[in-house]
C-alpha cells in the first residue's frame, strides 16, 4: 500500500512543480557530471585541511591546537564584538574547555575531516558526507571563524540537495542501488535496476 500524498496545487487545480532547471540539477543523473567537479573540489578542500593535522601532535595527541582555538573563541574583548555571538554557544564551548574535552575532540575533528574528504572524493554516501562537512563548517562559523567556511558550507548544502545524483559518477552509482534508502517503507514499489533518474515533466515521470 502506498502512502497517501497530497500535492500542492494552484487555485486552478494545477500541480505546483519544481522548475525544469531544478529538476535537471537535482534529479537527472546526467547532472552527476556537474556535481562531480564540485564534489571533488569540496573533498579536496577537506583533505588539504586535514593532512597536516595527521602528523601534528597538537591535534593527534594533546589536542592543544583545538584548545587554543576554543580559548580564543570564548574570549570577550573589552571593546568590539566577541568572536562568538550567541551566549549559549559560548557556554557550550566553555563546558568543553572546562572538561578537558579538547584531547579527544581534536581527534574527532581530524577523523571527521578525513572521512568527509574521502567520502566526497569517491562519491560514497555523498549527501551524508556533505551534511557532516556542513555541520563542521557551521561550528567553525559559530565560533567566529569565517575564512572559507561560508563558501564550503554553501557547496555542501547544494550537494545535500543533489544527494540522489551528486555521487552518480562515483561510488553512489552502486551504493544507492544495493542499499537503497532507510526511509523506504516495506510496501514501497520496486521499479527494477536504476538506469537513469529523469526529471518529472507534465506530472509524469519519463520512462
Amino acid at each position: 500500500m502506498e502512502a497517501n500524498m497530497t500535492n500542492v496545487v494552484t487555485r486552478k487545480g494545477e500541480v505546483v512543480q519544481d522548475p525544469s532547471l531544478i529538476q535537471l540539477l537535482f534529479n537527472d543523473s546526467r547532472a552527476g557530471w556537474l556535481w562531480l567537479f564540485l564534489r571533488l573540489w569540496l573533498g579536496w578542500q577537506w583533505l588539504n585541511s586535514v593532512l597536516p593535522k595527521l602528523s601534528n601532535p597538537k591535534w593527534m595527541e594533546t589536542g592543544e591546537a583545538l584548545k587554543g582555538f576554543w580559548m580564543n573563541a570564548v574570549q570577550i574583548p573589552e571593546q568590539g564584538r566577541p568572536p562568538i555571538t550567541f551566549e549559549w554557544y559560548r557556554g557550550f564551548i566553555q563546558i568543553l574547555l572546562d572538561s578537558g574535552a579538547h584531547v579527544w575532540f581534536a581527534k574527532l575533528v581530524v577523523a571527521g575531516e578525513l572521512l568527509v574528504g574521502i567520502a566526497l572524493i569517491i562519491g560514497a554516501f555523498t549527501g551524508i558526507a556533505a551534511f557532516m562537512g556542513g555541520v563542521m563548517n557551521w561550528n567553525f562559523m559559530m565560533a567566529g571563524t569565517a575564512s572559507s567556511n561560508p563558501l564550503l558550507f554553501t557547496v555542501a548544502v547544494l550537494l545535500i540537495l543533489a544527494w540522489k545524483v551528486a555521487g552518480y559518477i562515483g561510488a553512489d552509482y552502486f551504493l544507492l542501488r544495493w542499499i537503497g534508502t532507510p526511509w523506504k517503507g516495506p510496501g514501497a514499489r520496486t521499479h527494477g535496476p536504476l538506469t537513469s533518474i529523469r526529471p518529472v515533466v507534465g506530472g509524469t515521470t519519463g520512462k
